[in-house]
């Protein structure tokens, strides 16, 4: 008789539950960091001609050649290091955390941050170590260090700026983490296109140190493409756990083509950072709100009753993400993309409407 799942399945893995993307048909979509500008239909065109003359009917090049020249002049990538290119950044974390995930070995991150760091290593079998941050969500980097000499970790994932924080950790104390780490440091840029700080410069400074972007927040998410910098002799390594074409044809081709033109995404981040100033401001104009200052493109905020407060806005058409009961600290927590202003009048319109009375 076949043996029950229950047989079968790792027990960390049943113990899990699946990432879950809420329906968002028919709503204001302000849940996941989107870019909500569309882009300029004279490019739309252009890449409808290149997409009309790419050969689907063969595998992808393997190597994703020229999209990666282009990434390193647009992303102004290092002399010496190279590029690792993943289905969106979700596929390198998992590369790094597979790799390295020897029996009993540690992936470290501070909490709350991207749940996918400890998703991916539980995935893994690899031992996740959270460290919390302080309750103003700035890095604790005294707690850090102890954590690094008490659990030696093979890899440390720190987000910069923070999801879902919002806010951009001092380099200073990231510079003594990555120094006492013994293994590998992923910096998660992200959202890079809104903070406009960066550890690429300090690639060559540190062996130890990698660099991770996604093009998603900048306006591509419907194409899944990330990024990871860093030395050869590193990327070399996870490169082995590379699916074979894991960059489709036309993510190279689009990608590459709109890189070209980075000038457009550049001014839709502009835009979207003014907005998001406009968005915090007016949030802090509520009664009842605490709103978090972002370097990102999106707000963290904090109001009672929290969980009524996001059914209120479903109902009112508006979808944002709850926060509430994912972290101790994220208690009666919500998070709101910066949309365009209309989008972001009518979240502000709809929770003044579902604020408790």
């Amino acid at each position: 008789m076949p043996k029950l799942p229950e047989e079968i399945i790792r027990d960390e893995i049943r113990a899990l539950k699946a990432y879950h993307v809420p329906d968002s048909a028919g709503m204001v979509k302000l849940d996941a960091m989107e870019n909500p500008y569309r882009l300029p239909p004279e490019l739309r065109r252009r890449l409808a001609r290149i997409v009309e003359e790419a050969p689907l009917n063969r595998y992808p090049d393997p190597g994703a050649r020229e999209l990666k020249a282009q990434l390193r002049q647009s992303l102004g990538i290092p002399e010496g290091m190279q590029l690792l290119l993943g289905n969106g950044s979700d596929e390198l974390i998992q590369m790094v955390v597979m790799a390295a995930a020897r029996p009993g070995a540690a992936v470290l991150g501070v909490e709350p941050s991207f749940v996918m760091f400890r998703m991916i290593a539980a995935f893994a079998g690899a031992r996740y170590v959270g460290v919390d941050l302080r309750e103003d969500f700035s890095l604790d980097v005294e707690r850090v260090l102890a954590a690094v000499e008490r659990e030696r970790p093979a890899v440390i994932f720190i987000a910069y700026p923070n999801n879902p924080t919002g806010n951009l950790f001092d380099a200073g104390p990231i510079e003594r983490i990555v120094e006492a780490a013994p293994g590998l440091v992923v910096v998660d840029e992200a959202y890079h296109a809104f903070a406009e700080r960066s550890f690429l410069p300090r690639l060559g400074r540190y062996p130890n140190l990698l660099v991770m972007r996604t093009l998603s927040k900048l306006g591509l998410a419907g194409i899944r493409l990330g990024v990871l910098a860093g030395a050869e002799r590193w990327l070399a390594q996870f490169d082995k756990l590379r699916l074979p074409y894991n960059v489709s044809t036309l993510t190279q081709v689009v990608a590459a083509e709109v890189m070209r033109h980075g000038d457009v995404l550049t001014e839709q981040a502009g835009a979207i950072k003014l907005e998001r100033n406009r968005l915090l401001q007016g949030l802090r104009d509520l009664p009842g709100v605490t709103a978090y200052p972002s370097d990102a493109n999106f707000i963290l905020f904090r109001i009672n009753q929290a969980e009524r407060v996001f059914d209120g806005l479903k109902r009112r058409g508006v979808l944002i993400k709850s926060l509430h009961g994912s972290h101790p600290l994220l208690a009666d927590c919500l998070r709101v993309t910066a949309g365009t202003p209309d989008e972001n009048a009518a979240f502000l319109s709809a929770l003044t409407q579902a604020l408790p009375a």
